[in-house]
């Protein structure tokens, strides 16, 4: 594959959203490098950059909640990735199907989806 994205834009990251190809439902934003990109292109799984860890990361790796590609999406300036996926599982590492989870509301955050699984199970620890 010949195309690149824009990585040099943002100091060696793109911002990749994660959408569930079925439902559209939005499931997460990340981050990835060059390497996490060669990676997902290679495997058909999404890899991930952690600006915290500072390493390339494999979503599912802990909890096999892998997120299979079906599609991917560029912007028109080159630089943003929307990628939609199969979840094998729950996505949000708090046990949650999706990350966004939470609704703001006049009175505070509400939570709006049901938990799947127990986090500190899954992990070994608090998430």
């Amino acid at each position: 594959m010949d195309f690149r994205p824009k990585f040099e834009k943002m100091g060696g990251l793109v911002p990749a959203v994660i959408q569930d190809y079925q439902t559209s439902k939005v499931l997460m934003v990340g981050f990835l490098n060059e390497e996490a990109w060669l990676k997902t292109l290679e495997t058909g799984l999404v890899h991930f950059y952690s600006r915290t860890r500072n390493k390339i990361w494999l979503k599912g790796e802990t909890s096999k909640h892998y997120l299979v590609v079906k599609e991917i999406l560029i912007d028109c300036d080159e630089d943003t990735l929307l990628f939609k996926v199969e979840p094998k599982g729950p996505v949000c590492h708090e046990g949650y199907m999706s990350c966004f989870y939470k609704r703001l509301e006049e009175k505070g955050l509400e939570i709006i989806e049901e938990k799947l699984f127990n986090a500190e199970e899954v992990y070994g620890k608090k998430a």
